[in-house]
């Protein structure tokens, strides 16, 4: 009992020293609420040529999908078959349908429209999140969002990976900081939450740099954050500058530690949605340690408990 006794972090209902999205899903609906992925394959201007070929070096097939539904399926046969598995887990859940895999504002608005309110309709929807490159919003898809967030529980997840743009061109973003604030910027006049997602470990980043990039994030007012952990996995680029010795893969004490500094210079009502991330098994070459997700968060709890901080102690 003696982490639920002395945290300090007023924001948790489940012992943890940080704002996670499941206590607040938890308190904002009364229970439990669940992310089911969702493939409409739109894929990504960093793919088709608009803006570059081949993706960003770390970007796998599937466009960071690998666990939504079959694109081949209709979104609400994807949709009953994920939910399906989660209801025998949590039968009294409810569900925010989540459009994953590439750029979900990347097509025409009446088209996007259209898909998001059928998501709206599945029975048991409480809310809708919707994963995007910032180059991919405009005035039109931000009305169209901000009309669609007065009736629901929206969120825009926006992947930056790294506010540094050295670091994006080694990555093949095909887009800069300044793009990037200029989406989130019509986003976030409208009122309309947005999740970042931000990568440690990129190549050529130093611990400083990835400081700075949660410590910018941070600052911008945005509703959640995503911190991922890099992932080497097979058929990338990435995989390939693995091979030649040009990338090292993050030691798992070397993240946890870093992923505890930069929660402390996190603003304490920004909801943190995630600590690591997933690679399929089948094809992540490394960091193998990342498989056993629950062990980095454990850690991450450990430490944060040994240091006696917490979200915001340093922000």
């Amino acid at each position: 009992m003696a982490q639920r006794d002395t945290n300090p972090f007023p924001g948790s209902d489940d012992n943890k020293r940080y704002l996670t999205y499941s206590s607040y899903l938890r308190r904002r609906f009364g229970g439990k609420v669940i992310k089911i992925p969702l493939n409409i394959d739109l894929g990504c201007p960093n793919r088709d040529g608009t803006k570059g070929r081949g993706g960003c070096i770390f970007c796998s097939a599937k466009a960071g999908g690998d666990f939504a539904g079959d694109p081949c399926d209709d979104i609400g046969r994807q949709f009953e078959q994920l939910k399906t598995v989660m209801h025998k887990k949590w039968p009294e859940g409810r569900y925010i349908p989540y459009f994953q895999a590439g750029s979900n504002t990347y097509g025409e608005t009446s088209m996007l429209r259209s898909m998001f309110e059928r998501a709206l309709a599945f029975e048991d929807a409480v809310g809708l999140a919707v994963a995007t490159r910032a180059d991919c919003i405009d005035g039109e898809k931000a009305d169209m969002l901000a009309e669609l967030s007065e009736r629901t529980y929206l969120t825009v997840e926006l992947g930056l990976q790294s506010i540094f743009d050295e670091t994006a061109a080694l990555c093949n973003r095909c887009h800069t900081y300044e793009d990037f604030l200029r989406g989130f910027g019509l986003l976030k006049e409208r009122g309309i939450n947005v999740c970042v997602h931000i990568i440690n470990g990129l190549p050529g980043e130093t611990r400083e740099m990835m400081l700075r990039t949660a410590e910018t994030v941070g600052s911008l007012g945005i509703h959640a954050v995503k911190i991922h952990l890099l992932h080497i996995l097979r058929g990338t680029v990435l995989a390939e500058m693995y091979g030649r010795s040009e990338v090292r893969p993050m030691e798992q004490e070397e993240y946890i530690g870093l992923v505890c500094d930069q929660i402390e210079r996190l603003p304490p009502e920004i909801i943190i949605e995630r600590v690591t991330g997933d690679g399929a098994r089948k094809d992540l070459i490394a960091p193998l340690w990342s498989l056993n997700k629950f062990s980095v968060m454990n850690g991450i709890d450990k430490e944060l408990y040994r240091r006696g901080t917490y979200q915001g102690s340093r922000s």
